[in-house]
């Protein structure tokens, strides 16, 4: 399927942002003013860099800056949150974000990948029918192959006190190969 318009600009804005605060940590005053923005941008109360996680008000705020509506995804400070409703959407084949089991959609630019946090062990069955839990998630960016074989490079905000780049690796059918530590849950397929 070919990257929308949305995808590729939802992949550059993530990039943009890693670009500028990768070497800057939470407590920065400069990244600190950033997390408060995005916060409040996407329509909740600021009250810490330190002490609340902002890696879920990242990527919310990254997909309304590149164009989705409160009406086509749930931003919120939890991933769970989003993830649900993805996750009902695609259930009842509505909206442009689908929560899809990591063997069932293989990721591609623009889509978000969810994992556990925290040593959790949440599934794709509980991620079905819960809105809060503690997990992750990351907002793909490239798609492609190395000498491990294929990835996905995401970029993730709240990751080692700031915003990083990660790869996750697929198997040879570009599904995601599930990890023992903080597994994978759910990738959200993005539509728009």
């Amino acid at each position: 399927m070919p990257t929308s318009a949305f995808a590729r600009k939802l992949a550059t804005i993530a990039e943009q942002q890693h670009a500028k605060f990768q070497f800057t940590n939470e407590a920065d005053p400069a990244l600190c003013r950033q997390i408060q923005k995005w916060t409040e941008d996407i329509g909740f109360s600021f009250s810490s860099c330190t002490e609340v996680p902002w890696s879920a008000v990242f990527v919310s705020w990254c997909v309304q800056q590149a164009g989705a509506t409160k009406a086509e995804f749930r931003f919120d400070m939890s991933h769970s949150v989003f993830v649900n409703q993805a996750i009902k959407n695609a259930v009842n084949g509505t909206g442009v974000f689908h929560g899809r089991e990591i063997d069932a959609h293989a990721p591609n630019v623009g889509d978000i990948i969810q994992n556990n946090r925290g040593g959790n062990h949440f599934d794709f069955a509980f991620a079905k029918t819960h809105t809060s839990y503690l997990s992750h998630s990351a907002i793909v960016i490239e798609v492609g192959q190395d000498t491990q074989g294929p990835f996905a490079f995401c970029v993730g905000g709240n990751e080692s006190d700031s915003i990083r780049r990660t790869v996750v690796r697929l198997n040879a059918q570009g599904f995601i190969k599930q990890r023992e530590g903080n597994p994978f849950i759910c990738v959200v397929q993005n539509l728009k």
